[in-house]
C-alpha cells in the first residue's frame, strides 16, 4: 500500500470534523471524455455530440441495471445548507440529475442539515433556487437530513445494542492524541469498554440535554490500529444545544455527516451515492454501517473528481471571508463562483451545464481553465443575445448638414433574422464613445478622425471636419457632415469608410450604470496563496455612471441579456436594474482579452 497523506485543509473540506485521508495509491484513474463526434445543436447554439461516450459513472450504472442489481437508477444531491452552491456544486448537480435524466430514473434533494450552527434557511432557499435556475428538477418533495433524525437515533441504539458503538468522555484535545497518525495507531479510549446498559443510559442521557456541548460523544467501534484514520472509532453523535431550523429545540445531539450520509441513501432508496473524490476513504466507514445496521436498502457509494477551474476559489470557508470582510458585495456578487453570483453576472445557465458537460467526468483531479467556461457563456450568448448600441464615455457629434432627421431600421441580430429589428431615430446631434475619435491618427486606427470617414452602425457614413475643446484640451463636440443619406449606401465618389462604429442619439439615448467586471483573483490558483487577500484583482470592478443607451434598454426585464456592439455582452441586473435607472453588469468580453493582457 502506498504512503498516505492528512488534508485538513478546509478549501477541501469546510466541515472541520471531516478529517480526510487521501492515499497515493497505484489503483487506476479512469478518464474519459463526454463527447465522441461533434454536431452542432441549433437550439443550444452549442456544440453537442451524436452520441454520448460512456464515461466510468454511466458504464458502471449501465452494468449494474444490465445485471438486475438495480431496477431503477436513484441518486441524490446532498447539499449542507451552510452556504451559497459554487460552479464545482453545478458539477455535481448536472452529474446527479443528468446521469438520473439520461437513464430515466430519479434524483432526490436532501439538505444535509446535521449542523445547525452554520444553516439556515436562506442558504436552503437559495439552493433550490440554484437547482431549479439550473434546469433541473428533483423527484417528491425536498428531503432533510433531519427528517430521518428519529431512525437515526434508532440505529445508533442499535449499535449499542450489538456493541459496536459507545459512549466516549475523551475531550477534543485527548481525542486527538490517541487516534494516532498515518504511520502510528491510534489507542482505545478508556471509555471503549463500557457495558451496553452504561452506554445506552449515557446515551438517552445526551439527548435528553443533561450534558453540555462537547462533554460527550457516541462513537461507533470499529478498529483504532486501521490503516484508514476514518475507521479508528468514529464519532456518530455530538452533543450541540442550538436550534435547528427544522426541528427547532427538539434534538440537543446531532449525527456527523458520515453517520448520516449512508443511513438516508439506505431510507430513501438511493441505488447509486455519487460524490466527490474527498469522499473516497470514507466509503469502507459508509459501507460499514450499511453491512452493520438493519437499513431497508444498501445503496453504492462512486466517486468521481470535483471541479476546480483557475481563477477561482470554491472553499465556504474562503469564499464567507470575502463576504465578511467586504471584498465582494455578497453571496451573489457576480465575481463571485457561486452559482447566484454567476446567474447575476449573466451566465446563462445552458452555458454552465455544457461548460459541466464539456469537463467530462472522471477519477483524476485537475484544473480546469475558466477560460473554457468563459468560451461556453461566450457562445451561447453570440447565438441568443440581441444586439444594442451602448456609448461608455460620451462625446458629442454634430452633423452639419442633415436636416431631417433619419428614421432607421436596425437588426436585432446580423445572423438571426427572427430576432427582428428595432426603430431608431437619428438626428443631427449624436453621442460617440470618446475613445472612437482621434484628432490625427495612423493607418491602423479605423475610426473618426478630422478628415476621415466611418459609418454608423445600421446608418450613414460620415466625415469629421472639426472639433470644439475645453481648457484642458478635452474634446467637448465632434462637426461631422454626412457622406451619404441612406442607411447601408455606399459614397458615390467610391471612398468607402474604414470602420464602422456605434452611437446613440443624443436627444433620446437614456442615462445608465454600468459594471465592468473582471476575475476575482490574479493568480490561477488562489486557494494556494497564504492570504487570499493578497491575490485579489484591484480591478476587478469600475463602475461607469454615465453611460448612455437606447432608449428602448429603459424596459429590459432584468437578467435580460444583451450584446452592446463592439463592446460585450451585459445583462440587466437582477435587481437593481429599474427603468428609472437601468443598470447593466458585464458578462463577458467579445473575446478573451484576460489572455492577451497576461501573456
Amino acid at each position: 500500500m502506498g504512503k498516505a497523506r492528512i488534508v485538513l485543509d478546509s478549501a477541501t473540506c469546510d466541515d472541520p470534523e471531516f478529517f480526510d485521508v487521501t492515499k497515493h495509491t497505484d489503483l487506476p484513474r479512469e478518464t474519459s471524455s463526454c463527447y465522441s463526434s461533434a454536431l452542432f445543436d441549433r437550439d443550444s447554439g452549442f456544440s453537442m455530440s451524436a452520441e454520448l461516450r460512456s464515461n466510468f459513472l454511466r458504464t458502471q450504472i449501465e452494468n449494474d441495471l444490465a445485471k438486475g442489481q438495480v431496477s431503477e437508477l436513484v441518486t441524490r444531491f446532498p447539499p449542507e445548507p451552510n452556504g451559497f452552491l459554487h460552479i464545482g456544486h453545478a458539477k455535481s448537480i448536472a452529474v446527479n440529475f443528468g446521469l438520473a435524466e439520461q437513464f430515466g430514473g430519479r434524483c432526490h434533494l436532501r439538505f444535509d442539515d446535521t449542523n445547525p450552527e452554520k444553516e439556515s434557511q436562506e442558504f436552503i432557499d437559495s439552493i433550490q433556487e440554484d437547482v431549479r435556475w439550473l434546469g433541473f428538477e428533483w423527484s417528491g418533495e425536498v428531503r432533510h437530513a433531519s427528517d430521518y433524525f428519529e431512525q437515526f437515533y434508532e440505529w445508533a441504539l442499535y449499535l449499542i445494542e450489538k456493541g459496536m458503538a459507545y459512549v466516549c468522555d475523551l475531550s477534543p484535545e485527548e481525542a486527538r492524541e490517541y487516534r494516532g497518525t498515518l504511520t502510528e495507531p491510534g489507542k482505545n479510549s478508556p471509555y471503549r469498554d463500557r457495558s451496553a446498559e452504561e452506554n445506552r443510559s449515557l446515551f438517552c442521557r445526551m439527548r435528553a440535554g443533561e450534558y453540555a456541548d462537547g462533554e460527550r460523544v457516541l462513537r461507533a467501534k470499529i478498529d483504532m490500529a486501521s490503516p484508514n484514520i476514518n475507521l479508528r472509532d468514529p464519532i456518530l453523535y455530538r452533543i450541540r444545544h442550538a436550534t435547528h431550523h427544522q426541528t427547532g429545540d427538539q434534538w440537543p445531539i446531532y449525527p456527523t455527516y458520515d453517520f448520516a450520509h449512508g443511513q438516508g441513501d439506505a431510507v430513501e432508496g438511493v441505488t447509486h451515492s455519487i460524490c466527490t473524490l474527498e469522499f473516497e476513504d470514507h466509503r469502507p466507514l459508509y459501507d460499514w454501517f450499511i453491512k452493520h445496521l438493519p437499513v431497508p436498502h444498501a445503496p453504492r457509494q462512486i466517486e468521481f473528481a470535483r471541479l476546480n477551474t483557475s481563477y477561482t476559489v470554491t472553499s465556504k470557508r474562503k469564499l464567507k471571508q470575502l463576504v465578511d470582510e467586504g471584498i465582494v458585495s455578497g453571496w451573489d456578487d457576480p465575481r463571485m463562483p457561486t452559482i447566484a453570483g454567476l446567474r447575476r453576472r449573466g451566465y446563462p445557465a445552458e452555458a454552465i451545464r455544457h461548460f459541466c458537460e464539456e469537463v467530462g467526468t472522471s477519477r483524476s483531479d485537475s484544473l480546469v481553465d475558466v477560460a473554457m467556461l468563459e468560451s461556453a457563456v461566450r457562445d451561447r450568448l453570440n447565438k441568443f443575445a440581441p444586439r444594442a448600441m451602448c456609448v461608455m464615455s460620451p462625446v458629442r457629434v454634430e452633423l452639419t448638414n442633415l436636416l431631417v432627421p433619419l428614421q432607421l431600421s436596425v437588426q436585432n441580430h446580423p445572423s438571426d433574422s427572427s430576432f427582428g429589428h428595432r426603430e431608431l431615430t437619428m438626428n443631427s446631434a449624436l453621442l460617440i464613445d470618446r475613445d472612437d475619435f482621434r484628432e490625427q491618427a495612423n493607418k491602423h486606427f479605423k475610426r473618426l478622425v478630422l478628415g476621415k470617414r466611418v459609418r454608423l452602425r445600421g446608418s450613414v457614413v460620415i466625415e469629421a471636419e472639426s472639433c470644439d475643446k475645453d481648457e484642458n484640451g478635452n474634446v467637448t463636440t465632434i462637426y461631422a457632415r454626412c457622406v451619404t443619406q441612406e442607411a447601408g449606401l455606399d459614397p458615390e465618389d467610391g471612398i468607402k469608410p474604414k470602420g464602422v462604429i456605434h452611437w446613440v442619439c443624443a436627444s433620446t439615448a437614456i442615462p445608465a450604470v454600468v459594471r465592468r467586471y473582471d476575475r476575482l483573483f490574479c493568480t490561477p490558483e488562489p486557494g494556494r496563496s497564504e492570504n487570499l487577500l493578497d491575490v485579489i484583482n484591484p480591478h476587478s470592478l469600475t463602475i461607469l455612471d454615465d453611460v448612455m443607451v437606447e432608449p428602448a434598454l429603459r424596459d429590459a426585464n432584468p437578467e435580460a441579456v444583451f450584446q452592446f456592439e463592439r463592446e460585450g455582452y451585459f445583462v440587466a441586473d437582477r435587481f437593481d436594474h429599474v427603468s428609472e435607472k437601468p443598470v447593466f453588469n458585464l458578462v463577458i468580453g467579445l473575446r478573451d482579452t484576460w489572455s492577451d493582457k497576461n501573456v
